[in-house]
């Protein structure tokens, strides 16, 4: 039985550790900001956030070309004989559409290749936890079949809660046009939002206070669970760290985690739901 890979983008956040003790290939987004071109996770950008609030224009972002997923593939195909593509949401990205484009061009490239592209609905540490299973499937010696099943159970298993500070950020990017209409923003309530089964970002509620806002983020998750099923959590924020550590203890003393971490957005992500962030992705089960 031959190796299979896990590709995946940067928008998925997984922890570098975690990157390089799998071997999980991810691919850089693209960001447009004051005139550069940044990649993702690669090239570092000082005081992003700063930088963000004094900008005159936002940032512009845009998926992987069909190119850089090939090149991933290439590099992959020099250990793997199979490879399993996880991308951000189709919903609100067009990451699937590169990578199935990628697709085509490694059949006449590299045709002894097998490649399965999957949508993760989804974006952020649910992303990456779909990956990591995937990847740690592919890591125990099973083949891409088996690979390809797990990593769709994790999609259909994990969530995402998020509160934001503002709207600001995320209407005037145009990936959820509906943010303009939930009005949280001007009434100077928190919106608490998720990406539905269809891979769309969501309003679930609105809060008052931040605090009262992320209290109802572990009420949510809670309801969320399997009963008696390992949890995996991932606290994620947009440079409030004290804020993610707080609810890491939170979710620590209430939940029995099979593993949790703290990760912070990537400008890209940040560049999406502006600073003061926090978030909860998370699943149950093996």
């Amino acid at each position: 039985m031959g190796q299979v890979a896990v590709v995946t983008d940067s928008v998925s956040c997984l922890p570098k550790e975690l990157v390089k003790e799998y071997c999980i290939s991810v691919v850089p987004v693209d960001m447009v900001f004051e005139g550069q071109i940044f990649r993702d996770g690669v090239d570092h950008l000082e005081y992003f956030y700063t930088l963000l609030a004094q900008a005159r224009h936002l940032p512009t972002t845009s998926a992987p070309s069909p190119g850089a997923y090939l090149e991933a593939f290439r590099q992959a195909s020099t250990w793997a004989d199979s490879i399993l593509c996880l991308t951000a949401s189709a919903k609100v990205s067009a990451m699937l559409d590169s990578a199935l484009k990628a697709k085509e061009l490694a059949k006449e490239e590299i045709p002894q290749l097998t490649i399965n592209v999957l949508d993760s609905r989804s974006a952020t540490m649910t992303q990456g936890f779909v990956a990591l299973a995937a990847a740690r499937t592919a890591a125990k010696g099973q083949g891409i079949e088996e690979v390809t099943r797990v990593a769709e159970e994790v999609c259909s298993r994990a969530y995402m809660l998020f509160v934001l500070d503002t709207l600001y950020y995320l209407a005037k990017g145009g990936r959820v046009p509906k943010a303009a209409a939930w009005g949280a923003s001007f009434l100077k309530i928190k919106p608490i939002l998720t990406f539905s089964r269809q891979g769309e970002v969501e309003l679930l509620e609105r809060a008052r206070t931040k605090p009262k806002a992320v209290a109802r983020l572990l009420n949510l998750m809670r309801q969320r669970l399997l009963a008696g099923e390992p949890l995996h959590v991932a606290v994620m924020h947009a440079n409030v760290p004290e804020e993610a550590e707080r609810l890491r203890a939170e979710v620590a003393s209430q939940f029995y985690c099979a593993e949790l971490y703290v990760t912070e957005f990537t400008p890209v992500m940040g560049a999406h739901t502006g600073p003061g962030m926090v978030g909860l992705a998370f699943y149950s089960g093996a």
